[in-house]
């Protein structure tokens, strides 16, 4: 038996003589034809009709997910991309000539539950009232070699569930295939992107594409990945925001543009966040944020409608409605409100001393808007769970955003909270380049302070500001989190496909140079760690004729073609082990 097969459990082993048995038969278990499907599961389901007895000559393929084989006659349970039906297969239906090995050997014998087959039949209805087909050809299409986890239900209750986030969000593709749902979620999440498309173009705007790598990370207060262009030997950033290249777009005409597209941020992960995530960013001319407040409300209305079928939706056991409009109430409000402390008017020190007396962790490097923005998400964003417009926030926590009209200190910006989260961030957009300039360069300030968040100053999109950008109101709203709200999820790796793990874990191994070292041939070291023996400590307690009998069982329960070492040898082994 080759070496991997030695690292294989046994029904992977059993899966992978069945596909050489296949291949004996001369079946190729994975052919490369177009299979002729002209039907899904609900296709049928939906439009099957008793009377007329329609679907004589349905042609479906899907996964074997369930098999009860009854002597000539069995049922299978397929499942396709759009749902599960069942399928009646007899003996003499698939095998109606003398040969029926068809029936007797590939089928009853070689192909497992996971498998993917095409049938061609006709679709009736059983004794019992189930929409079935009855399966006339059958073809295997692809040999499943590793054994599904299968999910029982009874009584609407799951059994043998596939649930342990870490197996779920590592392996997508085993999730999507066992767990009822979580397909409905990914497809509730491009409702959610196709609906947002659909309002922007029939606005008017135009979706555009800009850099992902980036030579300023720019846009947004955030520690970026950085990474090396070997061609021009210089570092290069994964953008943290779209906003100065869409800007520079404006600049040059567009009325509006939006980009759907990943940002990266170099910061941890947690249920709310995932270092690659999606975001929808959008720039209007000519309008300002309280236009963008009132845009942003009905779009998010139209939104929940298309995935939900109406305005509300249940979070986290809350009815959270998005019907417009939205309260709205600026950020230095809310903080009194919560605290009763009232920042208008304070110094920084002043502050930071009533963030210290709150027990707050705050240090030198934060300036004032940093520590207002603390305060807010200690004492205040948790608590707006209606979606609320936070407005008018201080200069220093928004150096990209316009000078508020009436408010001296503050500026045109607002963030909407939902559920106590952020979900959008938008401003009347800066277009006074002497003043972006400074603004800039008070963000290298705190950079030198120790901000390592802090924007680094880019000069190219200052020269753009200097050619003129119109008035102009931007937008940028974290789809991820969307997504969350809009399906009632509260872990973010819950809509994304493939989230960002930690390395797996691996148990620690010997290595086979190791294992050498203390005389232990190649093939050993394999049935050595199929015993549970995966670094060489751990045969140093074993008797010889006790490991010698372990490695017999293994030869023995996998058919494996080797002569089982002598207690002589093993000895060896475990005396050459205790000076490892």
């Amino acid at each position: 038996m080759a070496i991997m097969e030695q690292t294989l459990n046994e029904q992977e082993i059993l899966r992978r003589e069945s596909l050489a048995k296949l291949r004996e038969l001369g079946i190729e278990p994975y052919p490369a034809a177009e299979y002729p499907v002209n039907a899904s599961t609900q296709d049928i389901k939906d439009g099957y009709d008793d009377e007329k007895h329609n679907f004589n000559d349905v042609c479906i393929a899907g996964r074997i997910m369930s098999r009860r084989i009854m002597g000539k006659a069995s049922f299978v349970e397929l499942q396709d991309s759009r749902g599960r039906i069942q399928v009646y297969v007899t003996r003499d239906d698939i095998c109606p000539g003398e040969d029926k090995d068809l029936y007797n050997v590939v089928f009853k014998k070689l192909l497992d539950i996971g498998d993917f087959i095409g049938v061609r039949g006709t679709v009736f209805r059983t004794q019992t009232g189930e929409i079935s087909v009855h399966a006339h050809e059958l073809t295997l299409l692809s040999k499943s070699l590793k054994p599904l986890p299968i999910v029982k239900y009874k009584d609407g209750v799951a059994y043998d569930k596939f649930d342990d986030p870490e197996l779920r969000y590592r392996q997508r593709y085993v999730d999507l295939v066992v767990n009822d749902g979580v397909k409905d979620t990914f497809l509730q999440r491009a409702t959610v992107i196709r609906t947002i498309r659909r309002v922007l173009d029939e606005a008017g705007y135009t979706e555009v594409e800009t850099p992902t790598l980036q030579m300023i990370a720019g846009g947004a207060s955030a520690r970026p990945f950085i990474t090396h262009f070997n061609a021009l030997d210089q570092d290069m950033f994964m953008r943290i925001a779209t906003e100065l290249y869409l800007k520079r777009l404006i600049v040059g005409g567009f009325e509006g543009v939006y980009e759907i597209g990943k940002n990266f941020r170099n910061e941890g992960m947690d249920r709310n966040h995932n270092p690659e995530f999606t975001c929808m960013e959008l720039y209007v001319q000519y309008k300002d944020y309280n236009w963008m407040m009132s845009f942003t409300e009905k779009l998010l209305e139209t939104v929940c409608i298309a995935v939900n079928g109406s305005t509300e939706r249940e979070i986290d056991g809350q009815i959270v409605s998005f019907k417009a409009p939205y309260r709205r109430l600026p950020i230095l409000d809310a903080i009194k409100e919560k605290t009763g402390f009232d920042c208008d008017g304070k110094t920084e020190e002043e502050i930071r001393a009533f963030c210290l007396s709150k027990g707050m962790e705050v240090d030198e490097t934060m300036g004032k808007g940093k520590l207002i923005d603390e305060l807010f998400g200690e004492f205040c964003e948790g608590t707006f769970i209606q979606p609320t417009f936070i407005t008018d926030y201080p200069v220093e926590m928004s150096p990209l955003t316009k000078m508020h009209r009436s408010k001296p200190g503050l500026t045109e910006r607002f963030e909407l909270m939902v559920n106590g989260k952020e979900l959008a961030n938008a401003y009347s957009e800066l277009n006074d380049p002497i003043d972006q300039e400074e603004r800039f360069k008070e963000q290298m300030r705190l950079a030198d302070k120790g901000d390592d968040e802090a924007m680094i100053i880019d000069q190219d999109f200052l020269r753009a500001l200097q050619y003129g950008m119109p008035p102009t109101s931007g937008i940028g709203i974290g789809i991820d989190r969307l997504v969350m709200l809009m399906t009632g999820k509260t872990f973010i790796q819950e809509v994304l496909f493939f989230p960002q793990m930690k390395p797996e874990k691996r148990a620690p191994q010997s290595t086979v140079q190791e294992w050498a070292a203390i005389g232990v041939a190649e093939d050993w070291v394999y049935v050595l760690r199929k015993a549970g023996f995966n670094l060489i400590q751990n045969i140093r307690d074993e008797k010889p004729q006790g490991l010698q009998q372990k490695i017999g069982d293994i030869v023995k329960k996998f058919k494996l073609d080797l002569q089982k070492p002598s207690v002589d040898e093993v000895q060896q082994w475990i005396e050459n082990s205790l000076t490892v």
